[in-house]
């Protein structure tokens, strides 16, 4: 379909910055430029009807990593690195939470949860042992423990009567989250383009040409939000990760209140009211969830079910409502790569499944990389 002229003038006329990506990321980089510049024209660009990626299909964690976690992290990074990155995740929930307010994102500070299976004895003794030296590391950033030891009141089965606290966690309503961002955008004057791909891009002395199928326009500066769907503009240095989810029906008499990590995050469930919601399992196919495919799996959705019905809800029938899919970007390392690929392109991505926890902090940075 080509374009009218009325369409080109106002929408792709003139523009000085266009973002690629309306998620969290995305939002808070066009939300920064325009505190930086405010007379600016500012473009974002979203291939999907709404956020594609992970933004608007997580599972509303404000968390910043389990105690297996972040003893996992200190095994392939430095303590500097894993304090730093830690550090940033909580100045990323503060910064979300100020912009937008814990009303308009329904933050609620019920503090997380790690459990632990029977099985997994060595796991839940390691993280005793080292919960001390953690808590110590991260003294100078929360001035208090972060990590302490609780009796399970739950009710759980099959796991170890002791659960592993921490009280600066708290949960999100995604879908309001997202919807605050969206407003708070277009009160700036900021336009989003939805249901547009960019198919290429070209670097000219002064500015970049964006091609959207078979039209292109000329920007200023080109700004990648893209997390998951990042690999090709950093040479493969952020890799998708597909992560599944359900959701049940509502359960009468739910006393679970909180989020939850089993198996140094990689399964992850809060109560969403008088429902829960349960997410995660790609570490059983990894190979198959290292894609930028939006579906189900039986083997991830089967083992989702058993340890809901076996575990987490033992003796209650249990009904799922809604299954679906997310892709986050993931990589060898865990720090996001927020640089500038050439004089006017320049990206923030692999957020490492903490996007509501450093989506907003990356944004900023990306927009503060801008001349």
């Amino acid at each position: 379909m080509k374009l009218s002229f009325w369409e080109i003038n106002s929408w792709f006329t003139g523009v000085d910055y266009t973002i690629v990506g309306s998620g969290i990321v995305g939002l808070h980089t066009a939300l920064r430029l325009r505190e930086r510049f405010p007379e600016s024209k500012i473009l974002v660009l979203e291939k999907g009807p709404m956020p594609q990626g992970a933004s608007t299909k997580n599972a509303g964690f404000a968390c910043f990593g389990s105690l297996s976690e972040i003893i996992d992290d200190l095994k392939n990074h430095t303590e500097e690195e894993v304090t730093a990155l830690i550090q940033k995740r909580w100045n990323g929930l503060q910064l979300l939470r100020k912009r937008l307010g814990d009303a308009a994102i329904d933050f609620k500070p019920h503090g997380g949860y790690e459990i632990f299976p029977e099985e997994d004895t060595s796991g839940f003794e390691e993280c005793l042992r080292r919960m001390p030296f953690v808590n110590e590391v991260l003294r100078p950033l929360f001035r208090n423990d972060v990590f302490s030891k609780e009796t399970d009141r739950f009710g759980f089965k099959g796991t170890h009567e002791y659960l592993i606290f921490n009280p600066y966690e708290g949960q999100i309503d995604t879908g309001s989250m997202m919807q605050a961002l969206l407003k708070e955008v277009a009160a700036n004057n900021i336009q989003i383009l939805n249901c547009q791909t960019v198919t290429a891009y070209h670097e000219k002395a002064d500015g970049v040409e964006v091609a959207l199928g078979d039209f292109s326009f000329t920007t200023k500066n080109l700004l990648f939000a893209t997390n998951g769907f990042a690999s090709a503009i950093t040479n493969g240095a952020v890799k998708p990760a597909r992560a599944q989810v359900l959701i049940t029906e509502p359960i009468p008499n739910l006393d679970i209140r909180g989020t939850f990590h089993i198996d140094r995050g990689y399964y992850y469930f809060r109560n969403y009211g008088d429902r829960i919601l349960f997410g995660g399992a790609r570490n059983l196919d990894f190979d198959g969830e290292t894609t930028t495919e939006f579906a189900e799996t039986e083997l991830i959705q089967n083992r989702l079910e058993q340890l809901l019905r076996e575990m987490i809800l033992p003796g209650t029938n249990v009904a799922i409502a809604h299954r679906w899919s997310g892709i986050m970007g993931m990589g060898s390392h865990k720090n996001p790569i927020v640089e500038q690929l050439s004089s006017h392109v320049y990206c923030g991505v692999r957020l490492g499944g903490m996007g509501i926890a450093i989506g907003s902090l990356i944004g900023q940075e990306l927009a503060d990389l801008v001349e």
